[in-house]
């Protein structure tokens, strides 16, 4: 698999799990910032295999990614 369409896959897996938090409420929730959010954790030990890049974005749930939010708004990271 090329870069490239790896990227699109998480790409789309992170577009996916936005979908289904606005049809949950969160209307305003992007893939960019799923992506943040899941890719956040990675800033220490690196990338990890792709398998678990697919589990951690399937298996975010709204309580923390809303943490997320909190948190880099507190930061001024975000928004």
């Amino acid at each position: 698999m090329t870069d490239e369409e790896l990227n699109g896959t998480i790409e789309s897996l992170c577009e996916s799990k936005a979908e289904e938090f606005r049809l949950l409420g969160y209307e305003h929730v992007s893939g960019k910032e799923i992506w943040e959010c899941v890719s956040d954790k990675y800033h220490k030990n690196g990338t990890p295999a792709l398998h678990q890049i697919v589990n951690d974005i399937l298996s975010l749930k709204v309580t923390a990614f809303m943490n997320f939010m909190t948190l880099s708004a507190y930061r001024g990271t975000h928004f």
